[in-house]
C-alpha cells in the first residue's frame, strides 16, 4: 500500500480528515483483503456506494481465528496470538509490517502519558510471558526499552522485588507506570499493600485468564485504590486484532488515538449503529490496521458518548461463534 497513507493515518488532527482516510482505507481493504472483501459480497454490500464510515461493514472479529486476513500474495513479518484454552481458538493477527505497530503504540501512548523516557516502566503480565505471540508483551517491550530506566522490566512472579521497586519509587518520586494484568495485580495487593503517591500510575489490563473469579470493573478498581491508597486506577483497552489502544485515566472511560474510532451497534442487528450511550457491541475503525482490516466488530459490549469516549460493560454470550455462518467454506 502507498507509503503516504502510513504517514496519512498519524497525521490525522480533527474527524473530517479521519472520515475521509476511513473511506480510502475501506477503498483499499475491501479489493485487496480477500477474507474482507469476500464477507463484504457475502452481505450483498456495493464498495462503490460507501460514501460514510457508518456506511462501511465491520468485519466480525470471529474471521482471525479461522482465516487469514492480508492481502492477497503476502507474508507477515510478525503474527500475534491471543490467549486461548483448550475449549476455544486463538486469534491470529498476521502483520505485514511491523513497523506500523510499533509507530502506533509509541505515538498513541505519548498523546496520553508523554515521552515513555520519563517513566520508569514496570510489566506484570505473567500470563502473557508464558506464552508466545503476545501483541501486549511486544508493546511492553518496546516501552520498557524506551524508558531506558535501570528498574524497568519485567516482574514475572517476582512479587517481592516489584514492590521494592515501587518503594524506591515512592521515595524518589520518579513518575513511574505499572501495567499488570488483573489478577496478578489484586496478588501483588493482597501480598503488598503499600500507599503509591500520586506520580505512580498503576494500569490494569483486564482479564482474569482463569487465575480468579471475573470482577467488574468497579469492584476491581476499589481494591487496587484500597491496596494502594489511589484516587483513581487506569486501564489498557486493546486486543490481538488492534494495533492501537485506548486509555482510561480512571472510572473506566476510555479515549482513542485521533486514527482510531469506536462506534456501538445494535446487538439485534449488527449492521445498524446506535445513538451515543446507548448500551450494544463495540465496533472499531483502526486505521494503523493498514495491511489486514481497519473495521472491526468486537465481541465487547458497551457505551460510546457523544464526545467519542467509551465504557466496556461486559462481552457478548458466545462471541466465539457470533458472525462466523456468513463465511462457511
Amino acid at each position: 500500500m502507498d507509503p503516504a497513507l502510513h504517514q496519512a493515518i498519524f497525521q490525522i488532527k480533527d474527524p473530517k480528515t479521519f472520515r475521509e482516510t476511513a473511506l480510502k482505507v475501506f477503498n483499499i481493504q475491501s479489493a485487496r483483503i480477500p477474507v474482507y472483501r469476500d464477507y463484504i459480497s457475502t452481505l450483498g454490500t456495493d464498495p462503490a456506494r460507501i460514501g460514510e464510515i457508518e456506511e462501511i461493514p465491520f468485519l466480525p472479529v470471529e474471521f482471525f481465528k479461522t482465516h487469514q486476513v492480508l492481502p492477497e500474495r503476502s507474508g507477515a513479518e510478525v503474527t500475534f496470538t491471543s490467549s486461548g484454552t483448550s475449549h476455544t481458538t486463538p486469534a491470529r493477527h498476521q502483520i505485514l509490517d511491523a513497523s506500523l505497530y510499533r509507530e502506533s503504540f509509541t505515538r498513541g501512548f505519548e498523546q496520553f502519558y508523554g515521552p515513555p523516557g520519563d517513566y520508569c516502566i514496570l510489566a506484570l503480565l505473567p500470563s502473557y510471558l508464558e506464552r508466545s505471540g503476545s501483541s501486549l508483551v511486544y508493546m511492553m517491550d518496546r516501552l520498557i526499552d524506551l524508558s531506558g530506566h535501570p528498574h524497568s522490566g519485567f516482574y514475572l512472579d517476582n512479587l517481592k522485588g516489584l514492590a521494592e521497586v515501587l518503594q524506591k519509587r515512592n521515595s524518589d518520586r520518579h513518575p513511574t507506570l505499572l501495567v499488570g494484568v488483573s489478577f496478578a495485580l489484586l496478588d501483588l495487593a493482597e501480598k503488598h499493600p503499600m500507599k503509591l503517591g500520586d506520580h505512580i500510575v498503576v494500569m490494569e489490563t483486564g482479564g482474569m485468564k482463569g487465575r480468579r473469579r471475573e470482577m467488574i470493573r468497579s469492584e476491581l478498581h476499589g481494591f487496587l485504590q484500597e491496596a494502594f491508597d489511589l484516587s483513581l486506577i487506569h486501564s489498557e483497552y486493546g486486543m490481538t486484532e488492534l494495533l492501537s489502544q485506548a486509555y482510561s485515566s480512571g472510572e473506566g472511560l476510555f479515549h482513542t488515538p485521533p486514527w482510531m474510532k469506536v462506534m456501538a451497534r445494535d446487538p439485534n442487528d449488527p449492521l445498524s449503529l446506535l445513538d451515543p450511550g446507548q448500551s450494544g457491541g463495540l465496533n472499531i475503525i483502526d486505521l494503523a490496521n493498514l495491511h489486514s482490516c481497519s473495521f472491526i466488530a468486537t465481541g465487547d459490549l458497551g457505551k460510546v458518548y457523544a464526545d467519542g469516549s467509551f465504557e466496556v460493560l461486559g462481552r457478548f454470550d458466545h462471541s466465539d461463534i457470533r458472525g462466523c455462518n456468513l463465511l462457511v467454506s
